[in-house]
């Protein structure tokens, strides 16, 4: 089972090495990349957690009453059938809690921005982190930053104003938090109305939005606001008060004698946004922002550097604990190619995901991949991996890293894979692979046989396609 055809490694999650010829182990462990900390003083996850349920208690309240009284086939579903925050729902939802119309149209805005309610078209449905609520820290936490990141849409917006200024008041508001963050203080409102000035003037330099008409004088911005440099105009003076307002109304920040301040909770999302912004500039893929699934099938042709940089990317934007499920439930699908690359990028997350690790090792599906990663992560030496698996578990991973190559790979491929077999001749791969009963294995041996170039073997293979077809 030799090949001449030049090998090609992105897809492959089997090393072609038996596991007979296999060196001695090297007890060495690979450094590890240290997670990101807060700043000092920064509230502990489960405390910030409490914060957030705290000030969103009003919104998970109208949340509920809608799962449950607007759900589908209820019969206390509103008069037009449409499970939306209609004026007769509003009013009845107010009857219901004790409270008035206004307040629960508002604490529904709130649930829509934070993810806890989706409105689809004329239906309303709760959203995951409504159900994860009690139990899940790092839903509360997200579903708070979400409310956070759409801080412009909680007030309506100055009237007096045009929407461009309005536009590039919220485009300039990042800079201002992050001086507010980086103050740990109370910051006087007119240092945050001279620093929107400076960047609201970027942004427009930036837009080369000057004169540049024969004969004209100095260049001037287009439609800089009036005043001196000493004297911030007034014209943003507005705009930044509705801002800071909108963020006191989220729970970012505190306003009071003339300076603001941001709140714990405000402090650490600023710090996650900063820390984002980092890793996704080390992120030229973009997934950064894709679930885990849609994250490794955009990491699938990717060489393994720069997979790795997408891995750390992604992982350094979430909680290890969120990021580790959703690595795992990704390596349960019935994807092969994702289950390989799911426990790929666990080996970035390193320490941290052993105990998750630890608990999959009884599922069938996951247990040679859990194997190996367990004990790469106990210091053996990469390529003697294998040794930790019995001829059955290396057979099962052979038919599954077989089946990714056959839903994504070439054909080529799929027969070079033939190499990485630890059976010594066809004949016994086949029986063994027969015997170990991986659900894929009829796919896979039909793709091989129509992709190998000796018209012998591929006979042999199918045959014992058909023969696990028909149980034979």
């Amino acid at each position: 089972m030799t090949s001449r055809i030049p090998r090609d490694s992105r897809l492959r999650l089997v090393r072609p090495r038996p596991l007979a010829a296999a060196p001695a182990a090297v007890n060495q462990r690979r450094p590890r990349r240290p997670a990101p900390r807060p700043p000092e003083g920064t509230p502990a996850p489960a405390e910030l957690a409490k914060m957030a349920r705290t000030g969103l208690a009003g919104a998970v309240r109208v949340a509920r009453w809608a799962d449950n009284a607007l759900g589908p086939g209820r019969d206390a579903a509103t008069a037009d059938g449409k499970a939306t925050l209609s004026a007769a729902t509003a009013d009845r939802a107010a009857a219901d809690l004790g409270l008035t119309p206004e307040q629960i149209r508002a604490d529904w805005d709130t649930a829509r921005l934070a993810g806890l309610v989706e409105v689809h078209g004329d239906s309303a449905r709760p959203g995951w982190r409504l159900r994860a609520w009690d139990r899940d820290d790092s839903a509360v936490l997200r579903g708070w930053v979400a409310l956070f990141d759409a801080w412009s849409l909680a007030l309506p917006e100055p009237e007096a104003h045009e929407p461009a200024a309005v536009a590039e008041a919220v485009s300039a508001m990042p800079q201002v938090l992050s001086f507010l963050q980086l103050s740990a203080g109370p910051v006087p409102v007119e240092q945050l109305l001279d620093l929107l000035q400076q960047r609201v003037i970027e942004l427009r330099t930036e837009r080369c939005e000057v004169s540049y008409e024969p004969g004209a004088g100095p260049p001037v911005e287009a439609a800089e606001p009036t005043g001196t440099p000493d004297a911030p105009p007034a014209s943003l003076a507005p705009l930044l008060d509705w801002a800071l307002e909108a963020l006191a109304s989220v729970g970012a920040l505190t306003c009071g004698a003339g300076q603001a301040t941001l709140t714990p909770l405000g402090s650490w999302a600023v710090w996650v946004k900063l820390e984002q912004i980092c890793v996704a500039a080390q992120s030229p893929a973009g997934n950064i922002e894709q679930s885990a699934e849609d994250m490794l099938r955009g990491c699938a042709q990717l060489r393994p550097n720069a997979a790795r940089a997408e891995y750390r990317a992604w992982l350094a934007a979430r909680t290890v604990g969120s990021a580790v499920s959703e690595l795992i439930d990704a390596a349960r699908g019935e994807d092969a190619l994702l289950r390989g690359l799911a426990f790929e990028a666990l080996r970035v997350v390193g320490a941290p995901a052993e105990p998750d690790v630890r608990a999959v090792v009884d599922e069938p599906t996951l247990r040679p991949y859990a194997l190996l990663w367990l004990a790469e992560h106990d210091g053996l030496d990469p390529e003697d991996a294998h040794e930790v698996l019995t001829r059955e578990e290396a057979t099962w991973l052979w038919v599954d890293t077989a089946a990714a190559v056959a839903d994504h790979g070439e054909a080529p491929m799929l027969v070079r894979h033939l190499e990485s077999a630890v059976q010594p001749t066809v004949p016994r791969l086949l029986d063994e692979v027969r015997a170990v009963g991986h659900p894929r294995t009829v796919q896979v041996l039909v793709a091989l046989a129509a992709a190998h170039p000796d018209p012998a073997l591929a006979k042999a293979v199918r045959r014992a396609a058909f023969q696990v077809h028909t149980g034979g």
